[in-house]
């Protein structure tokens, strides 16, 4: 997904107009939302220190909004390559996925013998768990997203520097 698809996105689920968000910013309000929407319909894609003042106006990390551009099999692939190069601690597993229990299948698996990262995709799926169900909301899952990792709690560990869930 390009930058101001992701923009957009999260606009849209703050409830923001696109004036609103451009005046947020710093855009004067005769253009504030022409501004906006080149970025929205990527017309335009924002620097570094623009994209972190509109991640600020939104209230996300600003990496939720950046484009790493890793969306083509062979990218994601590549970019496996080259950890594996600079990290002996990726694996590949052959795993059963069941879950769908009445047609489990066969895939391949990446796994890290690196306990940060682990820990971090530990929580990742708890909450992806508590989704499926109904122990939070979508929106409680994208604030999470969003704003990770200040949102995280190292699996209720701790409490999260920014909070996400709805009270």
């Amino acid at each position: 997904m390009a930058v101001g698809d992701r923009i957009k996105r999260v606009r849209n689920f703050r409830k923001m107009t696109m004036k609103e968000l451009g005046m947020k910013v710093g855009f004067d309000e005769s253009s504030a939302d022409v501004r906006i929407a080149q970025y929205e319909n990527n017309s335009r894609k924002p620097k570094e220190e623009l994209l972190r003042k509109i991640a600020e106006a939104l209230d996300v990390n600003w990496r939720s909004l950046y484009d790493p551009e890793d969306y083509a099999a062979e990218d994601i692939l590549f970019t496996l390559f080259e950890l594996e190069e600079q990290h002996t601690n990726l694996h590949l597993l052959r795993v059963t996925d069941d879950t769908d229990p009445d047609f489990p299948k066969q895939r391949v698996a990446v796994t890290f013998n690196y306990n940060i990262l682990n820990g971090f995709m530990e929580e990742w799926l708890m909450r992806k768990e508590e989704l499926k169900s109904d122990k939070i909301s979508h929106e409680e899952y994208l604030e999470w997203k969003l704003n990770w990792p200040y949102t995280s709690d190292d699996c209720g560990k701790r409490k999260p520097e920014h909070p996400w869930r709805k009270k």
